[in-house]
């Protein structure tokens, strides 16, 4: 049995980007995750951000490019590398993606605005 699943918890780094590439679009997203460890000589607590590129297809495509820099979300998806090659250059460049199966925005709900919080002055008697 084989699985390729990916789970990640972060913030975008910038706004959704929508893109088209052989009459198909899409969304990306730029994920930030962050993680630490106790360095051994200082004994200090060292902060280290990993950044993951996000690529949605489909319906989710469209709710993915609502998204704006800062929203926390969590994504789940399958991890796939592919090859691209430099420009004016022989090279080429293997990157790593998640391509992207649910997104759950975990945001607070906004703040109601006064005419909408609960309490306010009594009725009259």
């Amino acid at each position: 049995m084989y699985q390729n699943k990916v789970s990640l918890i972060g913030f975008l780094g910038g706004d959704a980007e929508v893109r088209n590439a052989n009459n198909r679009s899409f969304t990306t997203l730029s994920l930030a995750t962050k993680s630490s460890y106790k360095d051994r000589k200082s004994g200090q607590y060292v902060a280290q951000t990993e950044w993951h590129r996000c690529v949605v297809f489909g319906k989710l495509a469209e709710f993915a490019a609502t998204l704006t820099k800062g929203s926390h979300v969590q994504i789940e998806g399958e991890l796939r590398s592919r090859e691209i090659a430099a420009k004016n250059s022989d090279f080429k460049r293997r990157i790593c993606e998640i391509r992207v199966d649910s997104i759950l925005k975990l945001d607070r709900a906004e703040k109601a605005g006064p005419e909408d919080q609960e309490g306010g002055e009594e009725p009259a008697a």
